[in-house]
């Protein structure tokens, strides 16, 4: 079978450090923190403290008040980071409310929208709303008083329905969950759409809104979190001797893939292409990566086997890279397991440093900031290093604490997610 190339023509981007895609970026080359003490509810009695939260986002400059309040905020991230990727992507589609009594929807291209689709990831979905309730009940006198919209807002698929929704969008419309491999996931799934020529462009990414009572309060029981109370700021220290977890964040990341002849059609702005992606499994342990990095090494070994690349044309990692005592260095051994010396010779870094874990929206979030990588040429940092770990072989180039001018055609994004879930994908410059 002869595969169609699939290309990125759109990007939207909610995170820590910037709410659209110019501004994280000049976050990213600027190695800026977005770590800071937790203000969605009061944190004073949890182990963990501070977090990795949005700033600044009125949700109603966005989507309707009365509308916002039938969604958790995962799927008002996942909206916002999508109009602006629908936006970029120049589609001309023109959003409303669901359940407009409109004919037809806003469509200047014509484009066949029984062949645009919304592929999303999400790891846990609506978790403010599933607590909400919970305890809202708890607080009553055992009368099930249940709000009519808790199973729409708390199901994980709400976010891709949504999108799917508000542009007119029928092709393929679900959601997957792979822990925090989940938007890497989606943009394989989309990525496989596309070149077997089942869909023509997909919005795809993920979305996370995990800053809450149950979310921390949940990561601190599994002693996955730092609690660096005392400095949030270098909490999230990937790859340092004495990191001590990860620092929750929260947000979305979307990508328009299109299948290349359309896009060239169309004189869309094309980023880059997407040439491959691998998925494969620990199958060894619910919550710890293996110890040999085996199933992280076949993920990344799938995805250049899909791209059809040697190991030594990659240029840059951005790595899962969390801040975990464990993870990090497991991570580390399946790159030079699977890269040889050349591991030593690219460039690898963890954005997770900056932005924290955005869990099932990380994958998406991080594909962009290889993006960034890509147009700008900058290779962003892994901040907070600041004391060597001898479980780290010195000669890898980690990028700490600055930016690295470097000549990239072609980068990669892992991403690795509770249950043994590893998902790699490779981008590269646009050849003809």
């Amino acid at each position: 079978m002869t595969f169609r190339r699939v290309v990125v023509t759109g990007l939207g981007a909610l995170t820590p450090i910037g709410n659209d895609v110019p501004t994280f970026w000049d976050g990213l080359a600027a190695g800026t923190s977005g770590a800071g003490p937790i203000t969605r509810f009061d944190a004073s009695k949890f182990k963990t403290r501070f977090a990795c939260e949005l700033k600044g986002l009125d949700v109603t400059q966005y989507i309707p008040r009365q509308d916002a309040r039938k969604m958790d905020p995962f799927t008002h991230y996942a909206i916002i980071a999508a109009d602006q990727a629908i936006r970029d992507a120049g589609l001309g589609l023109e959003p409303h409310s669901p359940g407009d009594e409109r004919v037809g929807v806003v469509n200047p291209l014509e484009l066949n929208l029984n062949k645009v689709g919304v592929i999303w990831g999400s790891g846990i979905g609506g978790l403010k709303s599933f607590e909400e309730e919970v305890i809202d009940y708890a607080k009553g006198d055992g009368t099930p008083r249940i709000n009519p919209f808790f199973i729409v807002r708390m199901i994980a698929d709400s976010a891709p329905g949504q999108i799917s929704m508000r542009y007119g969008l029928r092709g393929p419309n679900y959601v997957t969950v792979s822990a925090c491999a989940s938007s890497l996931n989606a943009m394989i799934d989309a990525f496989n759409y596309i070149r077997t020529g089942r869909m023509t462009i997909c919005v795809t990414g993920g979305s996370e809104a995990a800053v809450t009572r149950a979310g921390i309060g949940g990561f601190n029981a599994n002693r996955a979190l730092s609690e660096r109370n005392d400095s949030p700021e270098t909490a999230s220290r990937p790859y340092d001797k004495d990191r001590d977890g990860f620092v929750m964040g929260e947000g979305a990341g979307a990508l328009v893939l299109e299948e290349y002849e359309h896009a060239k059609a169309r004189g869309a702005k094309i980023y880059a292409e997407l040439i491959g992606g691998g998925m494969s499994s620990d199958a060894y342990h619910i919550t710890s990566p293996h110890p040999e990095g085996a199933g992280a090494r076949l993920g990344m070994q799938d995805a250049l086997e899909d791209a059809g690349i040697r190991p030594d044309e990659i240029d840059y990692i951005n790595t899962h890279g969390t801040s975990t005592p464990v993870g990090d260095p497991q991570e580390l051994k399946a790159i030079h397991q699977l890269f040889g010396d050349h591991a030593f010779k690219m460039n690898i870094s963890s954005t997770k440093s900056q932005i924290g874990h955005l869990l099932g929206a990380a994958g998406a979030v991080e594909s962009i900031a290889c993006l960034f990588a890509l147009e700008r040429q900058i290779v962003p940092p892994t901040i907070n290093h600041f004391t060597d770990d001898p479980e780290v072989d010195p000669r890898f180039n980690l990028t700490y604490n600055q930016a690295q001018p470097r000549a990239m055609t072609t980068v990669m994004s892992n991403g690795f997610g509770f249950g043994g879930h590893n998902a790699s994908v490779i981008f590269r410059k646009l050849s003809d």
